[in-house]
């Protein structure tokens, strides 16, 4: 009895933290997303339900992120093996590649980014030098924009998820399997990858959420010509003022990211535990 007073005193600060600033701020918002001038409604949500923009923009938010999920999860795993099979001198290098950009703001990074893909920039310059694009070709307020600046941001979480597996995986497993017979590629399909699915489900979870409610990287590389839903809401707290339409966004996108990642966080659960 006593053992379970003491846990309970040391969890309640952080139970305390949770409550006010994550679970408090959650029912405010359902409440106000179904709050109007004569009490309850669901105005709010046939509104966001009924329009063909808004509608796009969700489905927009989910297609951008499960591809920029999916290519983390490519070029991601990759890197990781190669980390973890490096000397340690050289896994320290490409720890330290990996960990830097982490060190930097967002914003700066994603002005790097403006750079680079403005009518001006490096890379559509070198696409007309090229000949691989005309005059008029430009690469910001794009969906292909936002997938870069966003995998760029997001490609470290990927990374450092599988790293933390592969790193403790035994390399007589690999080893066992080139003796039986595997090539290399045959070892890393039936042997590598299966025992690292726990660390690219984690890093799956971590990049399709942080993308899905990401705002400054898309709002600043698709802006307006191109909006994902966190943007959406943004310019209704801030330019329309309307919370109460902002709120069910917000609901509609928690409930659309929970929808999408449920099945996939229940099957990798049963998988791997």
């Amino acid at each position: 009895m006593t053992d379970r007073r003491e846990n309970l005193l040391l969890l309640a600060p952080g139970l305390a933290l949770l409550a006010l600033a994550f679970i408090l701020p959650i029912f405010r918002m359902l409440a106000l997303s179904v709050q109007g001038e004569d009490g309850l409604t669901g105005a709010h949500f046939a509104r966001f339900l009924g329009d063909p923009f808004y509608l796009g923009v969700l489905w927009r938010t989910v297609r951008l992120s499960l591809l920029i999920t999916l290519i983390c999860a490519v070029l991601g795993f990759p890197f990781a093996y190669i980390m973890a099979r490096a000397r340690p001198r050289l896994r320290t290098l490409l720890l330290i590649i990996v960990i830097l950009p982490l060190m930097t703001s967002v914003v700066v990074r994603t002005f790097g980014w403006m750079v680079i893909l403005s009518r001006n920039g490096i890379l559509p310059e070198m696409l007309r030098d090229l000949g691989l694009a005309g005059r008029s070709f430009q690469l910001m307020r794009t969906e292909t924009a936002i997938v870069l600046g966003m995998v760029q941001v997001l490609m470290p979480f990927m990374v450092l998820s599988i790293l933390g597996v592969l790193a403790r995986l035994d390399q007589r497993l690999e080893e066992a399997a080139r003796t039986m017979g595997c090539s290399f590629l045959g070892a890393l399909r039936h042997v590598v990858l299966p025992l690292s699915m726990p660390g690219i489900a984690v890093g799956a979870v971590l990049c399709f959420t942080l993308s899905a409610s990401s705002f400054v990287t898309p709002n600043l590389l698709g802006g307006t010509r191109v909006q994902m839903l966190a943007a959406s809401i943004y310019r209704a707290v801030t330019q329309t003022l309307d919370w109460n339409f902002a709120a069910a966004q917000s609901v509609i996108l928690l409930v659309g990211i929970l929808l999408v990642m449920a099945p996939y966080i229940v099957s990798q659960g049963r998988r791997h535990g």
